[in-house]
């Protein structure tokens, strides 16, 4: 049997989201799997980013130790899936890969690390899931950043930008690392999230761009003072404020992916 992320038996959707730091990934992705929650689906939740900060709007503002926090201060690898997971909003299954001490040793070779010791503990055959979200760190998209595409994790890419200069460049960075791997049956972009942060011309440059990379725009975030609000209370706003406007867009999201996913 192949990697336990390739067991396509297990769940229905495997999803990563990539991004330039700081553009919202993790707001993204807490809010996707808050929404496929709601929508009666049973959902892990993996952040692979250094900060492990990525489930923290889940789990109502308390951070969850990672994965390498856990082998560094205990001295050993875990043996039981609770140690190193916490359930979150929605009954979302939390998980935080981390990345070793600040300025030592390699942020992707945690991941690496944490995939493979998510395997030895079955982690999908357990938990059974019909969603996997991967968050991811997409400024570099090489070693254990690449894995959740290269390595059979995750079938969709969603690629989260704004309008502004870089984010757009890192969104392209992004989208010819994926490329790069097609011909090998791998990961594949479903689409650009594009996450309003309301610069001049910001929907004709993420339409421009999209049209130039051949990749749909699949779904709009508005700037929303409700996000930033749900946020400072350690909550999706899916949680806090589920009949928003605001959280129609992830639900309108997470529904277009579930419909993806039946009709193939």
């Amino acid at each position: 049997m192949c990697r336990l992320c390739r067991k396509g038996h297990f769940f229905m959707l495997k999803i990563a989201v990539y991004g330039k730091g700081g553009i919202g990934k993790s707001t993204v992705t807490a809010n996707l799997a808050a929404a496929f929650s709601l929508l009666g689906k049973r959902v892990i939740q993996i952040g692979c980013d250094p900060k492990a900060d990525s489930t923290i709007n889940l789990l109502g503002g308390q951070p969850l130790r990672s994965v390498m926090a856990y082998m560094r201060e205990e001295n050993r690898e875990p043996e039981h899936l609770d140690e190193i997971s916490r359930e979150g909003f929605g009954g979302v299954l939390c998980i935080e890969t981390g990345g070793p001490t600040p300025g030592l040793g390699c942020a992707g070779r945690g991941i690496i690390a944490t995939f493979q010791l998510l395997e030895e503990l079955q982690l999908f055959e357990t938990h059974a899931p019909d969603v996997v979200l991967y968050d991811v760190l997409g400024d570099v998209v090489c070693g254990g950043f690449a894995a959740p595409i290269r390595e059979g994790y995750a079938e969709d890419i969603l690629i989260v930008t704004s309008g502004e200069k870089m984010a757009l460049y890192a969104a392209d960075n992004i989208n010819r690392a994926v490329q790069n791997f097609e011909d090998r049956g791998y990961a594949k972009v479903f689409g650009v999230v594009l996450n309003h942060r309301n610069v001049t011309g910001e929907n004709e440059k993420v339409q421009a761009f999209a049209e130039q990379a051949g990749v749909p725009i699949v779904g709009e975030i508005p700037r929303s003072d409700e996000i930033t609000c749900c946020e400072d209370q350690g909550m999706t706003v899916i949680e806090g404020a589920p009949d928003a406007p605001v959280s129609r867009c992830f639900l309108e999201l997470a529904q277009k992916l579930l419909k993806r996913e039946t009709v193939q």
